[in-house]
């Protein structure tokens, strides 16, 4: 692994490039870094998370995602280096489906609104989603020198940050923001309930 930073402002990178875990440089705007500010502005969106109140479960699992997006990041930084092991992604596999136990089923689509926890687990779902294409476009500019692990895991953490946001809206008896749809509209109106 690369040297760790002793000071900040280093000026390498005024050249338009930056160093990797390897301590090889590359410029600033390649698929890898791309990648790499993805995950890291991912991790910033779980931080701000963090700062509303959450279950304590909910709470104990997002700092676990902080820890394993910085292995992810860290595994990006290295080319064909391992950080990220499968049993990261496993853990969101079993997060996922306690959470969504927990849920009742989606009657129709769900804007990205809600308390403010939930909508701040909305932003970082579609950063999670962001970064996932990120490494996927990594891998294909860069074969064989990204491992699954990072694509499997930001999948499931978008998938997981999706069913948060829904446990969020309930946190205080509130539900999810539907879309308003013509054929629930219509539906409702057929019903003789108010849309």
């Amino acid at each position: 692994m690369g040297n760790r930073l002793t000071q900040i402002a280093t000026r390498t990178g005024d050249d338009g490039t930056t160093g990797l875990g390897d301590n090889t440089r590359v410029p600033k705007d390649s698929a890898r870094v791309a990648a790499l500010g993805d995950v890291d502005e991912l991790n910033s969106h779980i931080g701000l998370l963090l700062c509303e109140p959450l279950p304590d479960g909910v709470r104990v699992l997002l700092v676990e995602v902080q820890h394993q997006l910085f292995n992810l990041g860290g595994e990006l930084s290295i080319p064909g280096y391992e950080l990220l092991k499968p049993e990261a992604v496993a853990a969101l596999d079993d997060a996922l489906a306690h959470y969504n136990a927990t849920l009742p089923r989606l009657a129709e689509f769900i804007l990205p609104a809600g308390t403010r926890a939930a909508s701040q687990a909305h932003v970082c779902r579609t950063v999670a989603r962001r970064a996932e294409r990120a490494v996927v476009s990594l891998g294909a500019a860069e074969p064989g020198r990204v491992n699954a692990a990072p694509r499997h895991y930001l999948n499931r953490l978008s998938d997981l940050l999706f069913v948060l946001a829904r446990v969020l809206n309930r946190m205080e008896g509130g539900d999810d923001v539907y879309w308003k749809s013509e054929r629930m509209a219509r539906a409702a109106d057929e019903a003789g309930d108010p849309a």
